[in-house]
């Protein structure tokens, strides 16, 4: 784990003592969740477990790591002890926000499955998955991860019950889902995430979304709340402009449809593995609101639009609704939908290096659990990698200006 942290910014000896010292500071941190010192300890080796370089993270392999003859005290953690996994949710939320924060930061929110065998696990369901690309026996969890110029973490999770169980209370009881526990959509999941963060002061400007948070409740609670949005809807998606010339109305894909070739700009979303991740873009401004119409501490043009990406390969199509400050440029809105594949490089790595999909627990507070530890062994990592490899000072216009001040005249 450390080799995968290291860079030029800092040697393998600092990062090492920089781990060491992060990981007696997180364990510090979540002390007082538990009752019991024994306990605590526990979950520290099950903290070490995730952070170790063993491929699986089961039982098992964390036990045999820890040094423990067998898996119960590192199975006890998830289910047979009494400690809050929102509280440790609230942990990781605070500590990410201690080291990445920045007031231009975007809120991701997506999804992401976990495979199961079975019908015993909480939540678990035929249902549709984009990490398999199908209908498959699945968990899923809705996800809420910090994105600024800094590093990205996750902030929130929620675990997902279809209708079959909340219709069911047997299941219910069997898991042991809290009884004021209810059906709630998707949307309505990142909704709460969204209101969580902002209860905790949590800054930033923005919220990035797929098609499956696009429209609804939660555009609105983001213009109650002064924040700009990017959310994927779909193709027939209709979209109605008033107050700017021409006019425009249609769906999504009949306006794109209607676009010209001078209408399209070729931008970069940000740089990915092969480099520079370039689509056409073309960007419509809809309508200008005054933003004391949501809430009454913004005032102000807001701007509703639609983007439009275009994938260069083969002329495939994505659509946003934005919500934004009056004069925002496209490259901006363009840079916010890109910060999206922050979520995925964390579903990715969160799996591939800390075992968010190896939970071995079937019950509500097990999911949670087990997920909350791996957030906070992210958000070590993203921390460390942040301390080891300081963000360049943000440019701003003083800078720039004092720059031009001192920039010699021209012969």
């Amino acid at each position: 784990m450390i080799r995968r942290l290291w860079a030029q910014a800092a040697s393998v000896e600092e990062t090492l003592a920089l781990w060491a010292a992060s990981l007696r500071e997180v364990k510090k941190r979540i002390r007082p969740l538990f009752g019991q010192e024994r306990v605590a300890r526990n979950a520290g080796l099950f903290l070490e477990g995730l952070l170790g370089d063993e491929q699986r993270k089961t039982g098992w392999m964390r036990a045999e790591a820890a040094g423990d003859p067998g898996p119960w005290r590192q199975q006890a953690i998830l289910g047979r002890s009494d400690w809050d996994a929102d509280a440790l949710r609230d942990i990781v939320r605070d500590y990410v926000m201690e080291h990445l924060a920045d007031d231009d930061a975007v809120l991701v929110i997506d999804e992401t499955g976990f495979l199961k065998q079975g019908k015993a696990s909480c939540g678990v369901a035929r249902q549709y998955t984009g990490s398999a690309g199908k209908i498959t026996n699945c968990q899923i969890g809705v996800f809420a991860t910090y994105v600024s110029r800094h590093g990205h973490a996750f902030i929130d999770r929620a675990l997902y019950l279809p209708k079959e169980w909340t219709d069911d209370p047997d299941r219910l009881e069997a898991t042991y889902v809290p009884a004021d526990v209810g059906f709630a959509t998707k949307p309505k999941l990142a909704t709460r995430m969204i209101a969580r963060a902002i209860a905790a002061s949590v800054p930033f400007n923005w919220v990035a979304g797929d098609t499956v948070y696009g429209v609804g409740d939660l555009e609105q609670q983001l213009r109650r709340a002064g924040k700009g949005y990017v959310l994927g809807v779909n193709s027939a998606h209709v979209f109605r402009s008033w107050g700017k010339r021409p006019p425009v109305a249609g769906t999504a894909a009949e306006l794109a449809r209607t676009r010209r070739p001078s209408d399209w700009k070729r931008l970069s979303a940000g740089a990915g593995t092969k480099g520079p991740r370039l689509h056409d873009w073309c960007y419509l401004e809809l309508a200008d609101l005054d933003a004391e119409e949501f809430n009454s501490v913004d005032q102000g043009l807001w701007t509703r639009g639609l983007l439009i990406r275009r994938r260069i390969a083969d002329d495939d199509l994505a659509f946003f609704s934005t919500w934004c400050p009056a004069g925002t440029s496209i490259e901006t809105l363009v840079a916010v939908e890109g910060h999206r594949w922050a979520i995925e490089d964390s579903f990715e790595t969160a799996k591939n290096e800390f075992g968010l999909d190896h939970n071995e627990s079937r019950s509500w507070h097990g999911w949670h659990r087990h997920v909350s530890l791996v957030m906070l062994a992210f958000a070590m990592m993203a921390a460390i990698r942040h301390r080891a490899n300081p963000t360049p000072p943000k440019k701003t216009k003083r800078r720039h200006a004092a720059k031009a001040k001192t920039k010699p005249p021209p012969n």
